[in-house]
């Protein structure tokens, strides 16, 4: 398997996006250990330690990971890390689909301030940025309008990502395929 970069130090945006349980985070855990830079895994998720479920899931995520990366865990502040981050280190970040959440009460007006200084962020690091997002566009039309609101919002910021990153993939039943190898990018981004 190559390493994602040719020069461990070289910056780079990877997109790793799929369904639910589909291997996209341990796909992009394989990346960050390939990138052979200090790794800082940021936890998007708010913690909510009444849900045994979710708890349960973090446990697992937390397993998976090696003990020398470093964790944070930050719900809003994605941005001003990505900005603040060293040369040495390959960022990732997971997931992009609980970050959306985090932000669904604001305004269009908020959302687009937000995502513009999130991909202003990503031209001012100077680390790897390796970000996880979930497909949530290939099912039904949500039925309630916060349900519509979060797919459209989630799907036009992995387009935009997507159109700024070194490499896509999608991982789905278990395989990652570079999108940007066999796929072809469109021209305008929503």
């Amino acid at each position: 398997m190559n390493s994602i970069v040719s020069n461990p130090w070289e910056k780079t945006v990877i997109l790793v996006t799929g369904a639910s349980r589909s291997g996209k985070s341990e796909w992009a855990e394989t990346l960050a250990e390939q990138s052979e830079q200090s790794v800082v895994y940021i936890a998007t998720a708010m913690n909510n330690p009444m849900d045994i479920e979710w708890q349960n899931r973090i446990i697992k995520h937390q397993q998976r990971r090696p003990k020398t990366w470093q964790t944070i865990y930050e719900p809003y502040k994605l941005p001003w890390i990505i900005r603040n981050s060293l040369e040495e280190q390959c960022l990732l970040i997971d997931s992009l689909g609980t970050w959306v959440a985090n932000f669904l009460d604001s305004s269009d007006r908020s959302w687009l301030k937000i995502t513009t200084n999130l991909q202003e962020s990503l031209s001012m690091t100077a680390s790897s940025v390796i970000f996880v997002g979930e497909e949530t566009g290939w099912g039904v039309v949500p039925a309630y309008a916060s349900g519509r609101l979060f797919r459209d919002r989630l799907g036009h910021l992995l387009r935009q990502i997507g159109s700024k990153a070194d490499r896509v993939y999608l991982v789905t039943g278990g395989h990652a395929i570079d999108l940007s190898v066999l796929g072809t990018p469109l021209n305008r981004v929503c």
